[in-house]
């Protein structure tokens, strides 16, 4: 009997994937960018900067690291998106996606925005359940900022 490889729970992805621009166009965080980015063309859904943009194979979840100079002050690898539409349990793939980046940029913080107008009522709770915790407020826009708790 052969044994079966078990998948991988995150594959990388390039910018510009045309499921991954799906996916992310059903995103909240999307709304400030899908208008520039039709208008130009473009599939590209990450800023610059250092960046992994991951895909569940199944291509029902996308989470995406940005290494970069951010305005907010904030130092560390940002989770710039996640969204889950049903590849799993949401806490579960965030701690295999830090275990990427950890491999990626070894010793950074890892944090995110989370916009409490747009999700439920305990804002970042999938991200609290994978060991992150929040830390403050954005000062422009009035954002929940959590990070991994080490």
């Amino acid at each position: 009997m052969t044994a079966l490889l078990p998948l991988a729970v995150w594959v990388p992805i390039l910018d510009g994937d045309r499921t991954a621009a799906l996916i992310y166009d059903q995103h909240y965080a999307s709304e400030r960018s899908r208008a520039r980015r039709r208008d130009r063309g473009t599939l590209l859904i990450l800023g610059p900067g250092q960046k992994l943009l991951l895909s569940t194979p199944c291509r029902r979840a996308l989470f995406a690291w940005r290494k970069f100079i951010d305005d907010g002050g904030q130092d560390g690898v940002n989770c710039a998106v996640f969204a889950n539409l049903g590849a799993g349990l949401s806490s579960d793939l965030i701690q295999a996606a830090d275990e990427i980046a950890d491999r990626r940029w070894p010793g950074e913080r890892h944090y995110t925005y989370v916009d409490p107008r747009h999700v439920s009522a305990n804002p970042g709770f999938c991200f609290k359940m994978a060991g992150w915790r929040f830390c403050g407020r954005s000062s422009r826009r009035g954002l929940h900022i959590l990070e991994r708790a080490r």
